[in-house]
């Protein structure tokens, strides 16, 4: 067992390095270098090495107490040992490390080539190390690599939310930075049976190769991951969750439909459509005011030249039981009334180098420093004052990545460090902002919709939305891939602007098939919310504050065409109908962090054909979906995954489990499946 003691203390000396233990964690010093092989709840190991004369202490994403484990450290001639469950860590006298299952099962190793490897066959001249620390000189970060074997049949899963259709990252070069519609969250499961954490939230990318895997952060002072050995994909899962944080339980009115479009430009505007609604009998939940209903960026607070009475407007909203979510920007003009003491009070990002103008859209603006504790209690303390006093408990937390206008990392700086160094924990930071705030007002299952999150980003209520993407089935086929990823990412609550955003004529019908085809996958998301800027434009209501922004054409259900419209509302009833499924599946991504839609291998990893599928997913354990991601499609190539039979929810069909079948899909039909005779309704 490992016991604590000095450094120096039952040192075991090799011809390279040598090894100690501190508490329960095994350690390796090698020069400069020191690495801490530590238990971090069951089956699990953190692992940190750093060059700097402490090892630097911060958590990042893994901040939830995890259960104390026993781990068994072994300390030999040739080679070191530490396990913990499931897991075991070796390490050998040069420093590299391999991590296997408790069937000895290789699972990961370093990439190391250094002729000093007489234990391995591949004992090379080519002197590549495994954990590469290049120093940026007259700074103390390093720009770090931390290279792993690649095994070519390994498949991977996660990472975040990327504009493109594939499941599998195997093979994917990805830039870990945030983007408007690129959400990097670099947790990622293995088909081998581990999942792993790069805990360091500095600008890098990550290189899935086929020979090497390449983890790289442009600069820090410390190498930082976690990995897990699991024998399903949903115990890999839930001890991610469990040491990064669950989301809250949703509430109750998330779980219907929203209504949303770029964007209402008054109080009468939003009131109307809210009165339609109910006026046709139809299902809604929460509807939105988009961005610049305020007079100026940074000021968190209604124009009220267009919104008048917002006391009057949500008391009425609530009498139709209407929760209103609007939307907050982190950008402040120079012009606001809030700037010059932000900026005075240091609230605002930096930049190093020019004019400190981080984004120019309608105004030359600076973010506010999300990472700033007190930049958050000022911000927050604007929206209370503004918004949640009035009865608002649902915000819009736009521009969370932040967006730049360039994505010049290098030149921005945070209060905890230059954004090169730590810029990816600042979309966390934001949804932190609100969430504490909601929190210390006592209000409990709090969502917030956010446009960006890393990881533990869904401990705080994020709910993420895909960006400002195109309005085309190509897109689609992007979000298809983006939402399932983000679910196993360890993101429950994610959702897309059904139709997308922007790039499409509201009289067009090619759009009106796509808007379909988007309305019916929505349905079986997580959050169903119709969002995006239609053309033609629309006049402007007046020409100062916020409306100089401008408004595109109405966006509704009964917005398009009467066909349309029927297709559209049966969708609307078939989700209200569906709620207490969903609240089910909801609390299981609450208790467990369970992706409330996830692959088909997260619910049948023993069947090998559903680890290749990427045109299926399952929406929670019972409900198999197939949505139409062509323009013109109307049948579907449908696999069935084994150990179950499959019920077609349309036509009542049976289909056995393991078989594939070309099934009908009319334009009014999204193939749905229901397992052994499940019945939501």
């Amino acid at each position: 067992m490992g016991t604590a003691s000095a450094e120096v203390a039952g040192q075991t000396r090799r011809r390279f390095g040598y090894y100690f233990t501190e508490a329960n964690a095994l350690c390796y010093r090698l020069g400069a270098e020191k690495l801490v092989i530590a238990p971090w709840g069951q089956n699990s190991f953190r692992v940190t090495a750093t060059k700097c004369a402490e090892m630097p202490q911060e958590k990042w994403a893994l901040t939830e107490e995890v259960p104390e484990s026993n781990s068994e450290i072994r300390i030999g001639e040739l080679e070191a040992q530490i396990t913990n469950g499931k897991i075991t860590a070796i390490i050998n006298n040069i420093g590299k490390i391999e991590f296997r299952n408790e069937k000895g099962e290789l699972l990961l190793e370093e990439y190391l080539r250094n002729k000093n490897d007489m234990q391995s066959s591949t004992t090379s001249s080519l002197m590549v190390d495994a954990r590469e620390f290049k120093a940026i000189i007259g700074s103390e970060d390093y720009h770090l690599k931390a290279r792993f074997v690649s095994n070519p049949e390994e498949k991977i899963f996660g990472m975040g939310q990327y504009q493109q259709p594939y499941l599998n990252q195997k093979g994917m070069d990805l830039e870990l930075a945030h983007r408007n519609s690129q959400s990097s969250v670099p947790f990622m499961i293995s088909s081998l049976g581990y999942g792993f954490l790069w805990n360091n939230p500095a600008v890098g990318r990550v290189n899935f190769g086929k020979n090497i895997t390449t983890w790289e952060a442009e600069s820090t002072k410390k190498l930082d991951y976690w990995i897990t050995a699991g024998d399903t994909p949903s115990e890999i899962e839930e001890a991610y969750a469990s040491a990064t944080g669950k989301v809250p339980m949703m509430p109750d009115y998330a779980m219907g439909f929203w209504q949303c479009k770029l964007r209402y430009q008054t109080q009468d505007e939003l009131l109307d459509v809210a009165r339609e609604y109910k006026k046709r009998g139809l299902p809604i939940s929460v509807i939105v005011i988009d961005f610049f209903h305020w007079p100026m960026q940074g000021e968190w607070k209604f124009d009220p030249v267009y919104w008048p009475d917002p006391d009057a407007m949500i008391r009425e909203l609530k009498e139709m039981g209407i929760e209103l979510m609007v939307s907050i920007w982190p950008t402040v003009d120079y012009r606001s009334e809030n700037f010059q003491e932000m900026n005075e009070k240091g609230y605002l990002i930096r930049v190093d180098r020019g004019y400190p103008i981080s984004m120019d859209f309608q105004g030359n603006t600076l973010h506010f420093d999300a990472t700033n504790p007190d930049a958050r209690k000022y911000v927050w303390g604007k929206a209370k004052q503004n918004y949640y006093d009035k009865g608002i408990r649902v915000f819009w937390l736009d521009e969370a990545e932040p967006e730049y206008t360039y994505y010049d990392y290098d030149n921005y700086r945070y209060f905890l460090g230059p954004d090169v160094e730590v810029g990816n924990i600042y979309p966390v930071m934001y949804a932190k902002t609100f969430f504490d705030g909601m929190k210390a007002e006592g209000q409990h299952n709090i969502i917030n919709l956010l446009r960006c999150a890393w990881a533990g980003s869904q401990k705080y209520g994020a709910l993420v939305w895909s960006g400002d993407i195109m309005s085309s089935f190509e897109s689609l086929r992007n979000q298809f891939a983006a939402g399932l990823s983000m679910g196993i990412a360890g993101i429950p609550w994610w959702t897309t602007d059904i139709g997308g955003f922007f790039g499409a004529w509201v009289d067009d019908p090619k759009f009106h098939e796509l808007l379909i085809r988007w309305f019916e996958y929505g349905t079986f998301c997580p959050v169903m919310r119709l969002h995006g800027v239609r053309w033609p434009m629309q006049p402007q209501v007046g020409t100062s504050g916020g409306a100089t922004c401008v408004s595109g054409a109405p966006n509704e259900v009964w917005s398009y065409t009467p066909e349309v419209y029927e297709i559209l509302k049966k969708y609307l009833f078939l989700r209200e109908t569906m709620k207490p499924y969903i609240t089910e599946v909801m609390k299981d991504a609450h208790d467990k962090g369970t992706p409330v839609m996830r692959p088909l291998f997260y619910d049948f990893p023993a069947d090998q054909e559903c680890w290749d599928c990427e045109t299926e997913y399952m929406f929670g354990p019972e409900i198999l979906v197939a949505p139409v991601m062509h323009e013109g499609e109307r049948k579907l190539s449908v696999y069935f995954p084994k150990g179950a039979t499959w019920k077609n929810y349309w036509t009542g069909d049976i289909y056995e489990g393991g078989s594939r079948v070309e099934v009908p899909a009319p334009l009014e039909q999204i193939p749905v499946f229901t397992r052994n005779g499940f019945c939501f309704e």
